[in-house]
Parts: C-alpha cells; sequence; structure tokens
C-alpha cells in the first residue's frame, strides 16, 4: 500500500495544523500517512525550505503530498503555496468569511493561539497541572480543592487525563489508585470519604489493561490475567456500592475520557483549549 506523506506547516508550534489534520485524515480508513511537521516558518527563507522539503518528498514518493497550512502572514502563504502538494489553508478558509461577517480586518498575527496574551488563562493552566503533579497516584491528598477525583486500578487512564483537564481546561484533578488493600476490604478508602460527590471512577477491560501492564512489567504477577480480573472486579463491585460514576477508558482516547467527564459531572472549565 502506498504512503501519502502529510505536511503540517505552521509559523508557530504547528499544534492547530496537528490538531486540524489528523482530525481530518482519520475520515479516510485504509489508507497510510507519513505526518511531518514544519513548525515556526516564520521568514521567506523558512518558507522556501519548506517547499525544498515538499517538492523533494514529491519526487521521490510519485505522489503530491498533502499540505495543511496555518500560515497567518500573506507573503509566506503564497510561498509555500508553491510547492508541489495539495494546499489546505485553514486560515483562508474561515478567516475571510469570518472578516466578512463581522465587518472587520484581521489582525494577521502569527502566535495568538498559543502565546502568552491572556496571562490569566496562563496561570489557571500553570496552577492545574502543578495541582495534578502534587496529587497525582494518591499523593499529595489535597482532596478540598479538587474539582474531580480520579479512581481506579493502576493503568487505567487516571493519570494522563488528570494532566490533560488540567493542560486543556484548567480543572484542578486529582487521582487515586485502588490497591489491594482498598479492594479487599470493599469499602472506600477515609480518605476518600469525605469527597464522594468528586469521585469519578476510570475501569478499562481485562485484556487491554493486561496489554498495558505486560508493557511495563512484563510476565510479572502485576500483569497476569488473573491479577487483572480480580482488580477489575473488585473495582467494579466498590463504585457500583457507591454509585461512583464511571466511563471505560479502553476503547477511548485522553481527550474523550477529559471531554466525558465535563460532560456527565458538569464541572465548570477555567480555559478553553
Amino acid at each position: 500500500m502506498s504512503r501519502r506523506t502529510v505536511f503540517f506547516v505552521s509559523d508557530q508550534t504547528g499544534v492547530t495544523a496537528e490538531t486540524l489534520g489528523h482530525s481530518l485524515m482519520t475520515q479516510f480508513e485504509g489508507l497510510q500517512f507519513r505526518p511531518v511537521t514544519l513548525p515556526f516558518v516564520s521568514t521567506l527563507d523558512k518558507a522556501e525550505e519548506a517547499v525544498r522539503r515538499i517538492d523533494r518528498a514529491a519526487r521521490e514518493e510519485g505522489l503530491r503530498p498533502i499540505i495543511f497550512s496555518t500560515l497567518v502572514q500573506d507573503d509566506l502563504r503564497d510561498v509555500v503555496m508553491r510547492a508541489n502538494g495539495l494546499f489546505l489553508d485553514f486560515f483562508a478558509a474561515f478567516v475571510g468569511p469570518l472578516e466578512r461577517e463581522l465587518n472587520t480586518r484581521s489582525t494577521h498575527r502569527a502566535g495568538r493561539a498559543h502565546g502568552i496574551a491572556d496571562l490569566g488563562a496562563y496561570t489557571a493552566r500553570i496552577n492545574a497541572t502543578n495541582f495534578a503533579l502534587a496529587n497525582d497516584d494518591g499523593t499529595g491528598g489535597d482532596y478540598s480543592h479538587a474539582d474531580v477525583i480520579l479512581i481506579g486500578v493502576s493503568r487505567s487512564g487516571k493519570t494522563p487525563t488528570c494532566l490533560y483537564l488540567a493542560l486543556q481546561y484548567g480543572v484542578f484533578a486529582a487521582n487515586y489508585p485502588l490497591t489491594e488493600e482498598d479492594l479487599e476490604s470493599g469499602q472506600l478508602p477515609a480518605r476518600l470519604d469525605p469527597y464522594r460527590r468528586k469521585l469519578y471512577a476510570l475501569t478499562i477491560k481485562p485484556d487491554r489493561l493486561q496489554q498495558i501492564r505486560n508493557e511495563r512489567r512484563p510476565q510479572s504477577r502485576y500483569a497476569s490475567e488473573q491479577q487483572v480480573r480480580y482488580e477489575l472486579r473488585a473495582a467494579q463491585a466498590l463504585v457500583a456500592r457507591y454509585s461512583i460514576p464511571a466511563l471505560d477508558t479502553t476503547e477511548c482516547s485522553i481527550e474523550e475520557i477529559a471531554s466525558r467527564i465535563l460532560n456527565t459531572t458538569g464541572i465548570e472549565r477555567r480555559l478553553r483549549p
């Protein structure tokens, strides 16, 4: 199967181009793509170098690359548009119609989406991230200030979800791993009991959890089928006993897990992505 190269070209980090571009490419199943990100294309020389890389890929592969661009400056965009590829310009697609609807010329200023233009929002993101790190994996225990406390067995996705909630939404998220002692007792840990309304459980299918644990500790009791199935059964019983809302993370991305938690709990976002 032939593989198509996809370039994400940006005058800043490339995050916006990657996010939007990947979202579109997922709609084409059965095709293989080779992603290449070209960030900080902020001068004419860098734009010319980007064109050379794109043209070289076209020659070597015999297929025009696909180019997702979030270049803001017209002169840089004009250069990259000359490359031998399918040029898809996110800003041109949306900024023009917005300018006409709002009857206002856009600033065409690079870096507005990912800079520190809003110091308050930036500070909220940092504070939430520091909170998530300080209250990760049962450490810290500052649950009185938490917006949500994720619980579940080891490797069910708690830590990355907490960090994503912090970075993207400014949510104060802590997490607590259910230990064998917790599972054997069938009781909610005493330190969590006062914060039942903040609890949200993450679960996962046994086969997937065993695979993840095997990657971390191959051939260990921790990764054995018997141990995995026991922990998940006991955790499910505990969650049901206390009527804690839960989500199966097996087929979910971190982005989807975070979005579902916010949607079902009604937690207020301190910032928007």
